[in-house]
């Protein structure tokens, strides 16, 4: 079983896992066109819909076997504000996937990267990830800039290849190796130096 030492803190914010508790503050932003808009299959959550989607995540602590999900809930103050989470994608190719939400009060803070690039730092230094993969709808102008903070690079444009919402829609595909990563928070434009 892997899982970061509880809570991962940063300059601004707090990482823990998700706890029942959590569900007026994740229903905050759950019910948000606005925030589902580029989730592939959500729609805006009734109440009883958060409180599944809660009580899912909160079984998501650790990474116990290839394929699991690590999600953390993005804490400032007493508030829970977004969440990020490491999908374990390959033992063998010790590769995890990136995901990531946040209430849209709290954007254009560089909260969600400072999240992110805590998570990253624990895959890459704790756990040994080899490389880490994040892919959007390429309509996702926001989430692909963030990514770009976080200095992965887009490595491909799936053109038509999944379908979202109904209609075809193009993928992009960013990435990171470890030793990147290690290279670009040592840097002075690297997420260490927010």
């Amino acid at each position: 079983m892997a899982h970061p030492t509880y809570p991962l803190r940063t300059e601004r914010l707090l990482l823990r896992p998700v706890i029942l508790d959590d569900l007026d503050d994740v229903h905050a932003w759950q019910r948000r066109p606005d925030v589902v808009r580029w989730m592939l299959g959500a729609t805006e959550r009734t109440r009883a819909e958060s409180r599944a989607s809660v009580a899912a995540m909160a079984t998501e602590d650790a990474w116990r076997a290839e394929g699991d999900c690590l999600t953390l809930a993005v804490v400032v103050g007493d508030r829970v504000i977004g969440a990020v989470e490491l999908v374990w994608r390959s033992r063998a190719d010790r590769t995890a996937e990136l995901g990531y939400v946040l209430h849209p009060e709290h954007g254009g803070r560089g909260l969600a990267t400072e999240a992110a690039a805590a998570l990253l730092d624990w895959g890459f230094a704790e756990f040994g990830l080899h490389r880490v993969v994040a892919r959007c709808h390429a309509g996702n102008e926001a989430s692909a800039r963030l990514l770009t903070r976080l200095g992965l690079r887009r490595e491909a444009r799936h053109v038509r290849s999944y379908r979202f919402r109904g209609e075809w829609a193009d993928q992009l595909v960013f990435a990171v190796l470890a030793e990147e990563w290690r290279a670009r928070a040592l840097g002075p434009d690297g997420p260490g130096a927010r």
